[in-house]
């Protein structure tokens, strides 16, 4: 019998961070973080790590693993979220994967194995000087012409991505999306969805952006200017980091950066519901009200019981 995971996926903001302590603590679980966001240390209050408080109540990994001057590729997620579920089933315990970054669950749950493929130093130059010149639409659509799966993925502003698709394709002559090997899956799993009605999730989303600047994101955002990332560096795409740092740069005004925020958040909601879909037949999909994480517990305990 395949050892067991559990995967905890919905959109950002809908509350999977407090809902999984709370599922954690009823079904004797450990949490593996599957948020891109989340690896780097020092980026706390613009990626609502979690708090202390609640890494204290249960075990939490792939949080605060990399500096924010390295760049995790899927494969290097991919390696580490498997090594920390064998350590979490050597301790009996059930791993529950956490996250929004619909790549990460997908990986692990489903057998994914990433193109690794050697780098071409000359080409990256070559397709990130067409980006300058042409802008990151300009090398969205380029990727669009050749790799349209891949191209519909990607967010067209992560330029770093869309190099290493057009690198992978120009190399092997194949698109990257062709490439994406799959083997049998490692675990049986259990998708559990967490969902709130757009306008609810919209209106929660403000808020935490509001409590985001009130709370510490600018001073956040201008230590990580002083070590010496800048707004373009890969880690700083994350939706807060780039805006805030053009404010800090004199680039935008706070309010700027603040609508700038809501905007890309709304969008980056629409493009997770590419990856967990409401009709879906993997995911039992849960109203995030007040008894929602009773009710997945007893689903989990239900499956765990089924064999």
């Amino acid at each position: 019998m395949l050892p067991p995971v559990v995967a905890l996926v919905g959109p950002t903001g809908v509350g999977k961070t407090l809902g999984a302590v709370e599922l954690a603590e009823q079904i004797g679980a450990e949490i593996i973080s599957a948020d891109s966001r989340l690896l780097y240390r020092g980026m706390d209050v613009g990626t609502a790590k979690p708090s202390p408080e609640l890494r204290r109540r249960v075990a939490h990994h792939l949080i605060d693993v990399a500096d924010p001057e390295q760049v995790w590729s899927l494969a290097d997620y991919r390696r580490a979220a498997l090594q920390a579920i064998q350590e979490v089933h050597g301790r009996r315990k059930l791993p529950v994967l956490v996250g929004g970054t619909g790549q990460y669950i997908t990986a692990i749950l489903e057998g994914w194995t990433p193109p690794v493929g050697a780098a071409d130093p000359v080409l990256r130059r070559e397709l990130e000087a067409y980006a300058v010149e042409h802008g990151p639409a300009g090398l969205h659509r380029r990727l669009q012409q050749v790799d349209p799966a891949r191209a519909a993925a990607l967010d067209p502003r992560n330029v770093r991505r869309v190099v290493r698709a057009l690198e992978v394709y120009q190399l092997t002559g194949r698109p990257a999306s062709q490439l994406q090997g799959q083997s049998s899956p490692e675990f049986r799993s259990l998708w559990l969805g967490l969902s709130l009605p757009r306008p609810v999730l919209y209106r929660r989303i403000d808020d935490r952006i509001r409590r985001m600047l009130q709370g510490g994101l600018l001073d956040e955002v201008r230590a990580l200017l002083e070590s010496g990332l800048t707004p373009d560096h890969p880690t700083m795409s994350a939706i807060g980091y780039r805006q805030v740092a053009e404010h800090l740069l004199g680039e935008k005004t706070l309010v700027e950066a603040e609508a700038e925020m809501r905007r890309l958040t709304r969008k980056f909601i629409r493009r997770q519901a590419n990856w967990f879909k409401p009709d879906d037949e993997r995911i039992h999909w849960f109203v995030a009200d007040e008894e929602v994480v009773s009710r997945m517990a007893a689903r989990v305990k239900a499956w765990l019981a089924a064999g």
